[in-house]
């Protein structure tokens, strides 16, 4: 499903994760007296080496996709992201399975989405979106492409299985795909403009968007939030000539718990249940980069037939949930004749890798040297079991 489907199951979501001691991922963190989280973006040379361009010429156009790199030896990790965000959605990740094991990083900005500027850039069909991925491994390294492990969230989850069942990635090594069912996923689909429609449509500041993000739950990790949050926004342009345009807003602030460091612990200020709205008349900044209620057209072609197709590519295969979906019956019997590895990452959002970047690390990377694909660089251990 797409990035934000899993919001249309906010009543069966686990809570979320207990606090733990000192600056960790995916908590929330202790802060000095009387201070608040920073909710300020961080760019993306904190967790990418590189970010580069990829042209690919077809007939008299030129499609333009922006990608991040990182790693210099081992498999290549192409990692796709779900709908409505971008390639900084790997972000924390990257980092993070880089230090685990040997392998290079290649995150992309698919068509629509991101940095990417395609001239068909509102087809996002499966069919096309799995063609661009072939074409961007051919782009960046030709006949002698290194083993490649396709990764993808939601969305990017259904087009790594498009892309591999169609053999568009012929160095293909391994499979992953994270939190998308073909069976929640359609069930969803019915209830997605409705939950669409109830976003904020504007803010304020990036610092607005990333603070909306985290205390509405679509991305529970703050660190990831500060540097993902970018890929998902552009600047709001208001329609030009627009008699009776007004600069008012709606400004959609989430109130909840603010934590502040005292001596005798963590104090609680009050928590207000409903979003605070308030007009202001000065000129929005920022609203969504890609409108996914238009691509609605293409949402059943992502998912229609994709447990089928998921268990017929013939590489090692690992499905990661958040403990919400349930497998449906070709899944199910699937992974009773061991057809693929699963595992369960629990007190997590439908974000998985962003709300747990070292969890999906640690399965990846547990993955990837269990099918000999690469080498640690450490001591590995993963503290939920494999299914």
């Amino acid at each position: 499903m797409s990035s934000l489907e899993k919001e249309l199951f906010l009543s069966k979501l686990p809570s979320r994760p207990p606090m733990r001691p000192g600056l960790q991922t995916g908590s929330k963190m202790r802060m000095g007296p009387g201070r608040k989280r920073d909710f300020s973006p961080v760019p993306w040379n904190h967790y990418f080496e590189t970010m580069e361009d990829v042209i690919i010429t077809r007939g008299i156009n030129k499609d333009s996709f922006r990608i991040y790199k990182s790693g210099s030896e081992g498999p290549v990790l192409l990692l796709l992201h779900g709908g409505g965000h971008s390639a900084l959605s790997w972000a924390v990740f990257s980092s993070l399975i880089i230090s685990r094991v040997k392998c290079r990083v290649v995150a992309v900005d698919l068509r629509g989405h991101g940095d990417t500027k395609v001239v068909n850039s509102d087809d996002l069909s499966a069919e096309n979106m799995s063609r661009d991925v072939g074409d961007i491994i051919d782009a960046l390294y030709g006949e002698d492409a290194p083993a490649v492990v396709l990764i993808g969230h939601s969305m990017g989850g259904a087009i790594a299985v498009h892309a591999a069942a169609k053999n568009l990635v012929p160095s293909l090594q391994g499979l992953c795909v994270i939190d998308v069912v073909e069976g929640t996923a359609m069930d969803a689909l019915n209830s997605m403009q409705t939950f669409l429609r109830s976003r904020p449509k504007i803010f304020n500041s990036v610092e607005s968007a990333i603070e909306w993000s985290v205390k509405s739950g679509q991305i529970r990790n703050l660190e990831s939030a500060r540097v993902s949050m970018l890929g998902q926004l552009k600047r709001y342009e208001e329609e030009q000539n627009s008699p009776g345009s007004s600069h008012a807003f709606v400004d959609t602030a989430i109130n909840e718990e603010e934590e502040e460091e005292e001596e005798g612990g963590i104090a609680k200020k009050e928590k207000k249940n409903e979003p605070t709205i308030s007009v202001k008349e000065d000129k929005p900044e920022y609203t969504w980069r890609i409108e996914l209620s238009k691509t609605e057209k293409y949402w059943e072609g992502w998912f229609k037939g994709l447990s089928n197709l998921f268990l017929s590519c013939p590489v090692p295969k690992l499905l990661l949930l958040a403990g919400v979906d349930r497998l449906d019956r070709d899944l199910t019997i699937g992974q009773m004749q061991g057809k693929f590895q699963m595992q369960v990452l629990p007190q997590c959002g439908h974000a998985v890798h962003e709300d747990a970047p070292d969890k999906v690390a640690e399965a990846l990377a547990t993955f990837m040297i269990r099918n000999k694909f690469t080498e640690s660089k450490g001591d590995i251990q993963s503290g939920y079991p494999s299914f």
